[in-house]
């Protein structure tokens, strides 16, 4: 059940976004683009409140609440970011906007950090999840299977500061620009 959650609050949570930018752009309507963008968190609640009445309830925790925990906590940490990206975008195609930036260099490099800081808050937000449901719930045998999250949370963390680091010793080039003439022409 846990896992059908989910996938569910998933693709509410892209379509409200994509609602939300589309009555923005496409039918000119802002406030009902900004009313549908603000239905994205409360799919995080909604998904925490699942889960909770799951445990609570009597069920034992699976992997599915582990990665329920993870991904309510990297919609919160990294969601003000996921609704920028499409707003560009959205902006771009539907309201003659710029196109979307492409950093390299330096600036590349900050973002990769910022992105590291964002994965810890994530990381940190999905292990406060994970403790409260082990707390509330205490029965240690019903919750074995989220003990086992906080290492992943470490990993995912670590990667990402790996792939930050790799940025900073190794900076992101500038693609070459391609000629605007045919060699030989």
């Amino acid at each position: 059940m846990i896992l059908t959650a989910i996938v569910i609050c998933e693709v509410a949570f892209w379509v409200a976004i994509l609602t939300g930018l589309a009555a923005r752009y496409v039918l000119r309507r802002s406030r009902l683009g900004a009313a549908l963008l603000v239905l994205a968190p409360l799919i995080d609640v909604i998904l925490l409140g699942l889960v909770a009445i799951d445990l609570l309830g009597g069920g034992t925790a699976s992997w599915q609440h582990g990665l329920a925990a993870i991904y309510i906590g990297v919609s919160v940490a990294y969601g003000k970011r996921m609704v920028a990206w499409a707003d560009v975008r959205f902006r771009h195609r539907f309201a003659d906007g710029p196109p979307p930036e492409r950093l390299t260099g330096a600036r590349y490099t900050a973002k990769c950090w910022r992105d590291a800081l964002l994965t810890a808050v994530a990381m940190g937000i999905a292990a406060a999840i994970l403790g409260a449901i082990i707390l509330l719930v205490d029965d240690a045998e019903r919750t074995a299977a989220l003990s086992s999250y906080f290492g992943i949370l470490g990993i995912v963390l670590a990667i990402d500061l790996i792939w930050a680091l790799s940025y900073t010793v190794w900076p992101k080039q500038a693609s070459a620009a391609r000629p605007t003439t045919v060699p030989g022409a």
